[in-house]
C-alpha cells in the first residue's frame, strides 16, 4: 500500500496549483496523480486568457466590475460571497503567475496585456497569444518539480474509499504495469476537470474528460451541484467540436450567416459578438433552425469572418487558431471564413464544495477543485477567461485547505481502501476474461447521440424524459459490456470501460436535473419553460446517488449584493 499527506488526482491548472500550494515548505508528502502526461492536461487547449481587473488597458476595470459582471454572467445563480472572494484575489494571483515566470503578452508599457471577451464590461482578459492555458500548465509543471512534487503519470484513478464518512483513502491502477494499488492518504484533491464527452463528438473536450474524480465523489455520497448547466461554446469548429477560441471574437471576428448577414444584431444589438457565450450559441442555432444557416442537420453551420483583421494580426495574436482552422477544415482564416457551430464546452455543474476558501466538500478530507467542482462562481453561465482564473485560485486554496486537513488528520485503518482495491482487482480480472457482452462504442455513441438531441443547447420535458428512458437503458447494457482486450499492460479498453460507466452516470445526473428545472435560466434553455423562474428556481440543484436510484435536493444561493434583475446585453 502506497500513502501520501496528500494526493492530488489529476495535473491541469488545478491540480498543478494544488500541488503548489500543497508542498510550499516541504514538509508534507505530497503525490499527483495524473492519467496523462501532466504537460498534456486539457488546461493546455484553454486559447484566450484568463480574467483579473489589473486595469492595464483601461483603468477603470475594477474588481466591483468583474464581481458585477460575474453575477450577471452568471444569471443570478452564483454565489455572491464566493465571487467577491474570487474576483478580490485574481490580480494577485496574476502576479504570481507573472513571478513563476509564465510568458503573458505585454502592452506597449511592457505590462500584461489585456483583451476584450463576452459578457466583459472591460478589456480584462490576461493572455499569451492565444497559448494561454499551454504557457500556464508548462510553468506550474516547472514550479512544482522543483518543490519535490512526486508525479504518477498514466495513473488512473478507479475509486475513492471512505470510511464512517471520512476519506480513508483512493484506488488507482497504473495502465503502463496494470497494476491496482490502494493508496493511503490524509486528504486528496480532486481535479480531474470537466466531462464534456457525454456528448462524445460534440464537444471541444479532449478524449480524456469523462469526470472520472466527479463519478468517484458521487459514488461516496458528495452531491452533484448543479450539474443540469451545461455550457456550449458557440465556436467549435463544424465538423470536429474542437475550440476556436473566444479571442476569434476577443479580437473582432465577424459571426455570418448564409446571407452574409452579422446576424447577432439581431440578439444581442450593443454587444453584438462579445454577449455571453450561452446567448450567442443560441442565436446561431436559432440561425441554422430557421434556415439561415449552411447545410443540413447535425453538419449545419455558420462562418466565422476574421478576413478583415488582416494577417499581421492573425499572426500575432490568433496563431494556434488559424493553424486549428487549416488543420482540421482545411481553412486558412487569413484567405477565407471558417465554419463554426456551438459545441460542449464546459460544466458548471460538479462536485458540492461546501467552503469556497478551503474547497472543502461534505466528506472530511475530500477537497474538489477545478471545472470537476461547483463552487458556484460560474451559476448557470460561466463568462469566458473566468475558467483559468477559477482554476489557479480555487486550485491554490484546495491546495491550502488540503495541507490544513492533512495536518489535522491522522490515516485511517486502511481496511476500506484495501478492500476496495481487492474489489477492483476482481472487476480487472473478470472483465479482461469476458468473452462476450454488449458493444461498449455502441453505447457510448447512443448515449452521445441522446444527450446531443434531447439535452442539448434548447431542451423540453419531453425530450428530456425520452433521454432518461434511454440513459436507464444504457446503464442496464452496461452491466453486461464487454472489453475485448485480455491484457494486463496498458488495457486501454478497460480504462475505456471506467470511463464510460462515470459518463453514463453523470449523463443521467445532468438529465434528472435538466427535466426538474421548469425554467430557462443561463445555458439551460427550456422551449416550454421560456422564462426565468426566481420565485421557484432561484436555488441550486443537489443530486445524490444511492445506487441506481438519485435523490434530488436543493441549496438557497448566496445572494450579497446584487439583487437578481433581468439579463441583458
Amino acid at each position: 500500500m502506497l500513502s501520501f499527506d496528500i494526493v492530488i488526482v489529476g495535473a491541469g491548472g488545478a491540480g498543478m496549483m494544488a500541488a503548489l500550494a500543497a508542498s510550499e515548505g516541504n514538509d508534507l508528502k505530497v503525490a499527483v496523480l495524473s492519467k496523462i502526461y501532466p504537460t498534456r492536461s486539457h488546461t493546455g487547449a484553454a486559447q484566450g486568457g484568463i480574467n483579473a481587473a489589473l486595469g492595464n488597458r483601461d483603468s477603470s476595470d475594477t474588481v466591483e466590475k468583474h464581481f458585477r459582471d460575474t453575477v450577471k454572467g452568471s444569471d443570478f445563480l452564483a454565489d455572491q460571497d464566493a465571487v467577491e472572494f474570487f474576483t478580490s484575489n485574481m490580480p494577485n494571483i496574476i502576479n504570481e503567475l507573472d513571478y513563476y515566470g509564465v510568458p503573458f503578452s505585454r502592452d506597449e508599457n511592457g505590462r500584461v496585456a489585456q483583451r476584450p471577451f463576452g459578457g466583459a464590461s472591460s478589456p480584462r482578459t490576461c493572455y499569451s497569444a492565444d497559448k494561454t492555458g499551454h504557457v500556464i500548465l508548462h510553468t506550474l509543471y516547472e514550479q512544482c518539480l522543483k518543490n519535490n512534487v512526486k508525479f504518477f503519470d498514466e495513473w488512473f484513478l478507479l475509486s475513492l474509499a471512505v470510511e464512517d464518512g471520512k476519506l480513508d483513502g483512493l484506488v488507482a491502477m497504473d495502465i503502463r504495469s496494470g497494476e491496482i494499488y490502494p493508496i493511503q492518504a490524509k486528504s486528496v484533491v480532486i481535479a480531474t476537470g470537466g466531462f464534456g464527452r457525454i456528448y462524445w463528438n460534440r464537444t471541444t473536450n479532449a478524449i480524456n474528460m469523462t469526470g472520472d474524480g466527479t463519478a468517484a465523489c458521487f459514488d461516496v455520497g458528495i452531491p452533484l451541484k448543479d450539474p443540469e448547466f451545461v455550457q456550449f461554446h458557440p465556436t467549435g469548429l463544424a465538423s470536429t467540436g474542437i475550440l476556436l477560441s473566444e479571442a476569434c471574437r476577443g479580437e473582432g471576428g465577424y459571426l455570418l450567416n448564409k446571407d452574409g448577414e452579422r446576424f447577432m444584431a439581431r440578439y444581442a444589438p450593443e454587444k453584438m459578438e462579445l454577449a455571453p457565450r450561452d446567448l450567442v450559441s443560441r442565436a446561431i442555432e436559432t440561425e441554422i433552425k430557421e434556415g439561415r444557416g449552411f447545410g443540413e442537420g447535425i453538419g449545419a453551420y455558420v462562418l466565422m469572418d476574421l478576413r478583415h483583421l488582416g494577417e499581421k494580426k492573425i499572426l500575432k495574436r490568433l496563431p494556434q487558431v488559424r493553424e486549428l482552422a487549416l488543420d482540421f477544415e482545411g481553412v486558412d482564416l487569413i484567405k477565407e471564413p471558417v465554419p463554426i457551430r456551438p459545441s460542449c464546452h464546459y460544466m458548471m455543474g460538479g462536485i458540492h464544495v461546501t467552503d469556497y476558501k478551503t474547497c472543502r466538500t461534505p466528506i472530511e478530507g475530500i477537497h474538489a477543485a477545478g471545472e470537476c467542482s461547483c463552487i458556484s462562481i460560474h451559476g448557470a453561465n460561466r463568462l469566458g477567461g473566468n475558467s483559468v482564473a477559477d482554476v489557479v485560485l480555487f486550485g491554490k486554496f484546495a491546495g491550502l485547505g488540503a495541507r490544513e486537513t492533512a495536518k489535522q488528520r491522522s490515516f485511517g485503518s486502511g481496511r476500506k481502501v484495501r478492500k476496495e482495491a481487492d474489489k477492483w482487482i476482481k472487476t480487472f480480472e473478470y472483465m479482461r476474461k469476458k468473452p462476450k457482452g454488449n458493444n461498449l462504442i455502441t453505447i457510448r455513441n447512443k448515449m452521445a447521440e441522446t444527450m446531443w438531441n434531447n439535452v442539448g443547447i434548447f431542451r423540453t420535458e419531453k425530450e428530456m424524459v425520452e433521454a432518461l428512458e434511454t440513459i436507464n437503458q444504457l446503464l442496464e447494457d452496461y452491466k453486461d459490456a464487454y472489453i475485448g482486450d485480455s491484457s494486463v499492460r496498458y488495457n486501454m479498453a478497460f480504462i475505456n470501460y471506467v470511463e464510460i460507466g462515470n459518463l453514463l452516470k453523470l449523463a443521467k445526473a445532468v438529465t434528472i436535473g435538466a427535466i426538474h428545472r421548469k425554467e430557462s435560466r443561463g445555458s439551460h434553455s427550456r422551449g416550454d419553460y421560456p422564462k426565468r423562474d426566481d420565485k421557484n428556481y432561484l436555488k441550486h440543484t443537489l443530486i445524490y446517488n444511492n445506487g441506481d436510484h438519485y435523490t434530488l435536493d436543493y441549496l438557497p444561493v448566496k445572494i450579497t449584493k446584487y439583487q437578481p434583475e433581468e439579463r441583458k446585453y
